[in-house]
């Protein structure tokens, strides 16, 4: 069976995923009891958080776009790998540009992070000072049920589980820097494509249906009985620096993909850079010649080479830093912590 593909990797927008087959048996979703579509801006691919221009800033292989569409088609996560700087971020960006799925929701993981920061929070402070103004307002004043949505808010991944028509687009940067047991305790939820919040489920008797704030501030989301339950599975991707292994069980339920190195390949080092900085000139060459003789011998990230740029390109040659000292400062090896040279 071949693909066909419904994310092509290219620069202009399109509704192909409307194209997109119903899911395996096994990845079917309804968005639960009485779920209704939530709406979302879909050419807000930015968020208001980072926009990626009109010229799409990345440039997908062929390979990476047979993982995105093989995700799309199976519902499954993508974990994305890599050396810094070679795009497994903006991969996010590019998918949600091009297939129009509106803003990317961004869960960034560090070692604090636990899996309840990525689904909800609830404003338990918030609901008691206000049922003590309640109380003292008289003996028979007390909180209305109807108040209970302004105590909570989804995160990133609670928003893209939301009953959307479309797939959202998840962006869990960095998850190999979270808990050990966060991978494993992303497997539920992924493999139910939903969630359970429980301020709300005992409340469910009372008020069985609350309106409570996505993440991305759009059109507030309707819980049905605390539970939430995605429609579309989203567009998952997890972005890992390699810096440890996973749970077997958690690498099976993933599609998963190396992003190469990008550090001695000059043409597509120009192809980021004219994405990016279009116009560089002769400034964008002689830090790209800069950089590829650095990267050969210590760890460099693309981002070096733009700031590099950025800087260079305005420089008349008189009056500005030394050209040599500029490139010590901006590309200096990720694995020495020493400070460059003076």
């Amino acid at each position: 069976m071949t693909l066909r593909r419904i994310y092509q990797g290219v620069d202009e927008p399109h509704d192909r995923i409307s194209e997109l087959p119903p899911p395996p048996p096994w990845r079917e979703f309804d968005g639960g009891a009485d779920g209704t579509l939530a709406a979302v801006d879909r050419d807000a691919a930015g968020g208001g958080r980072r926009r990626l221009p009109r010229r799409a800033a990345y440039r997908a292989d062929e390979r990476t776009v047979d993982a995105v569409n093989t995700a799309l088609y199976l519902r499954r996560p993508l974990l994305v790998s890599g050396d810094p700087g070679v795009g497994k971020s903006t991969l996010a960006d590019a998918v949600a540009r091009e297939l129009r799925l509106g803003p990317v929701l961004r869960w960034s993981v560090n070692s604090r992070t636990t899996l309840r920061d990525g689904l909800y929070r609830y404003d338990s402070l918030g609901r008691l000072e206000d049922a003590g103004l309640a109380r003292n307002q008289g003996p028979f004043a007390e909180t209305s049920p109807s108040d209970l949505g302004r105590y909570v808010s989804l995160g990133p991944l609670g928003t893209a589980l939301a009953p959307y028509a479309l797939p959202r687009v998840l962006l869990v940067d960095e998850i190999d820097k979270g808990d050990l047991d966060l991978p494993n305790d992303l497997l539920d939820v992924f493999e139910e494509g939903g969630f359970e919040v429980p301020e709300l489920t005992r409340a469910a008797d009372q008020q069985p249906v609350v309106a409570v704030r996505p993440y991305d501030g759009g059109a507030a989301v309707r819980v049905v009985r605390g539970a939430v339950q995605c429609r579309a599975f989203p567009f998952v991707i997890l972005t890992s620096n390699g810096e440890r292994e996973f749970p077997p069980a958690f690498l099976r339920r993933c599609i998963r993909l190396r992003l190469p190195s990008v550090h001695q390949d000059g043409e597509r080092l120009r192809a980021i850079v004219e994405a990016h900085l279009p116009g560089a000139g002769a400034a964008a060459e002689a830090a790209i010649g800069a950089f590829l003789a650095r990267a050969a011998t210590g760890e460099l990230a693309t981002d070096q080479l733009l700031n590099a740029i950025y800087l260079l390109a305005p420089d008349s040659g008189s009056g500005g830093p030394d050209r040599e000292r500029l490139l010590d400062l901006v590309m200096q090896h990720l694995n020495d912590s020493a400070p460059g040279r003076p």
